[in-house]
C-alpha cells in the first residue's frame, strides 16, 4: 500500500525521531483499489522540524501546519497533527493547537471515507470512525455531528455532492438533509466564488455530472449559484413531434453527461447549450398531422441559441471562470444549432468551417453528439439520421483540410504588403478589398494566386 517513495521519506521522518502516516483521499482511492495522484501525510514533526530535516520545504499553509516537501520529484504536502476550534470566517479556524494526537487529527476531517490514516512504516491503518465501512458501503458520512461540519466550511456540503457523483456513492440520510438546513444553506452561501468553481469544474468532470447536479437543485444549492440553469426546471418541451422526453433542466442535465469527460469547454457547453429556451419558448396552435383536421399546441424555441449565449456571457464570469473559457462555450452554443444537408457545395462547407473556427470543429460535433444523448439519455446509433448527417459534414470537412484550401486571410496569397505594392492604399478600404478576396476564394480555392487576386483586387479598387 506505502509507496517506495513514501518509505523513503518516512526513513527520515523515523531517523530524526518522528512519526508519519498518510491520510485522507490517497489511502481512500487505494482502498477503492484507483491510483492515488496527490499524496498528504500528518506527521507530529512540526513545520519548523520539517523543515530542519529536509532539503527542499515550501511553507505553503504554514499558519495552519501545512507544508510541501519536495522529495524524489514529487511534491508531498504534509500537516502536523492539529485540533481546531471555531471557523467565524466558514473556511479557517480560528485557533489551531499542534499538541494533538493522530485521532484529534482525524477527528477534524470532513468525512469518514477521508479520515483513514495508514502508518508510512507498515501500511498499518488507524480508522477511528469506522471510514472503512462506508467505503465498503459506498457512503458518504459526516464525521460526527453533520451540522457542525458543514458549519464550519460552507464548500463541504458542495465536496459531499460531489464525492457522490464522483465516486458512485450515497450521501448518507442525517448528512443529506443537514445539508438543507436553513444555517447551512446560509454558511455555504458564503464561500467564494472561486471555490464553489473549483467544486463545479470537479462535478462536471466526473462519470455522470447529473447525479451531483440534480442533488445540487434538490438542495437548493444550483438556485444559489446558478439560478439561470434551476429555471429550466418545468420548461417542457414534449409536443406530440416527440423530439424530446425531458424538461429543459434535465436535457441540459443529461447533455452534459453525453459530453467527453476530458473536455471541460464541450461540457460546459452541453450543460448550457439550451438554457435560453425558457425565455425562448413559444406556442402554436397547428393541425397535426398536417391535413388530419385534429389541432394541437406545437413549442417552438425560435433563436434558443442566441438567448443561451447571451446567458452564458453572464454566468461564466460570474462563477470566474477564465475570459478563453468563457469565450469558447459561448461561441459553441451560438453556433450549435448549424443544419448540414448532404447537398452542401464545397463553398458552402467552407464558408461553414470558417464561421466556426477550423479550431472549434471537433467540439462542436461532440457538443451535438453530447444534444443528442441529452434527447433520451441514450447514446445516439450511428445509423441515425442525425449521426449520420454529422459523419458525413466530418467527411466532408476532412476533405477539404486534406487540399489545404485557404480558410483565414493569412491563407491568401497576397497580403496589404503585395496590395500596397500594386498602387492601393492602407486603411479600412485595403482590409474591405482583402475581404472580398478571401470570399471569392471561399467560392473558388482556384483563384488562390498571386496574379489573380491582384487582378481583382485592383478591379475592386478602381470600383470602390
Amino acid at each position: 500500500m506505502i509507496p517506495d517513495t513514501l518509505r523513503k521519506l518516512n526513513e527520515i521522518f523515523l531517523k530524526n525521531g518522528f512519526k508519519a502516516y498518510l491520510v485522507g483521499g490517497a489511502v481512500r482511492d487505494v482502498l477503492l483499489k484507483k491510483a492515488a495522484s496527490d499524496w498528504d501525510i500528518t506527521t507530529n514533526a512540526r513545520p519548523e522540524q520539517i523543515m530542519r530535516i529536509f532539503h527542499r520545504v515550501i511553507p505553503t499553509g504554514i499558519a495552519h501546519g501545512t507544508v510541501t516537501i519536495h522529495f524524489m520529484g514529487k511534491e508531498i504536502e504534509a500537516t502536523t497533527f492539529r485540533s481546531e476550534s471555531g471557523y467565524s470566517d466558514g473556511r479557517h479556524p480560528d485557533s489551531v493547537s499542534f499538541d494533538a494526537t493522530l485521532e484529534d487529527d482525524l477527528s477534524r476531517r470532513d468525512f469518514t471515507m477521508n479520515a483513514i490514516a495508514a502508518s508510512l512504516t507498515d501500511g498499518t491503518l488507524i480508522d477511528p470512525f469506522d471510514g472503512q465501512r462506508d467505503i465498503k458501503s459506498k457512503i458518504i458520512r459526516t464525521v460526527g455531528e453533520s451540522r457542525d461540519r458543514f458549519l464550519e466550511d460552507g464548500l463541504r456540503p458542495i465536496r459531499a455532492i460531489r464525492f457522490s457523483s464522483q465516486l458512485n456513492f450515497e450521501i448518507e440520510k442525517n448528512t443529506y438533509e443537514a445539508i438543507r438546513l436553513p444555517e447551512v444553506l446560509q454558511k455555504i452561501s458564503s464561500i467564494s466564488l472561486e471555490r464553489f468553481r473549483v467544486e463545479f469544474e470537479k462535478i462536471l468532470m466526473t462519470e455522470e455530472p447529473s447525479i451531483a447536479l440534480h442533488r445540487m437543485e434538490e438542495s437548493g444549492i444550483l438556485k444559489m449559484f446558478i439560478p439561470e440553469l434551476a429555471e429550466c426546471r418545468g420548461c417542457e418541451q414534449t409536443d406530440l413531434r416527440g423530439f424530446h422526453e425531458f424538461d429543459v433542466l434535465d436535457h441540459n442535465l443529461y447533455a452534459c453527461d453525453g459530453a467527453p469527460k476530458d473536455k471541460l469547454v464541450v461540457r460546459l457547453a452541453a450543460l448550457f447549450h439550451d438554457v435560453g429556451k425558457k425565455p425562448a419558448k413559444t406556442i402554436e396552435k397547428r393541425e397535426f398531422p398536417a391535413g388530419s383536421g385534429s389541432f394541437t399546441d406545437i413549442v417552438h424555441f425560435y433563436r434558443h441559441e442566441e438567448y443561451s449565449a447571451d446567458i452564458v456571457r453572464t454566468v461564466l464570469p460570474r462563477l470566474k471562470f477564465p475570459n478563453a473559457v468563457t469565450d469558447r462555450v459561448e461561441h459553441l452554443v451560438r453556433q450549435h444549432m448549424f443544419h448540414f444537408e448532404e447537398n452542401w457545395s464545397d463553398a458552402a462547407v467552407r464558408r461553414f468551417i470558417v464561421k466556426v473556427g477550423k479550431e472549434n470543429l471537433d467540439d462542436l460535433l461532440d457538443l451535438r453528439l453530447a444534444d443528442m444523448y441529452g434527447k433520451y439519455r441514450r447514446k445516439a446509433e450511428h445509423t441515425s439520421g442525425g449521426v449520420k448527417s454529422l459523419l458525413a459534414l466530418r467527411d466532408r470537412i476532412s476533405a477539404i483540410d486534406s487540399k489545404n484550401t485557404a480558410l483565414s486571410l493569412r491563407d491568401l496569397a497576397v497580403n496589404g504588403k503585395d496590395l500596397i505594392n500594386s498602387g492601393i492604399q492602407p486603411g479600412k478600404r485595403m482590409g474591405a478589398i482583402l475581404n472580398e478576396l478571401f470570399q471569392c476564394v471561399l467560392d473558388d480555392p482556384a483563384m488562390n494566386t498571386k496574379e489573380q487576386l491582384l487582378t481583382v483586387a485592383k478591379k475592386l479598387s478602381e470600383k470602390k
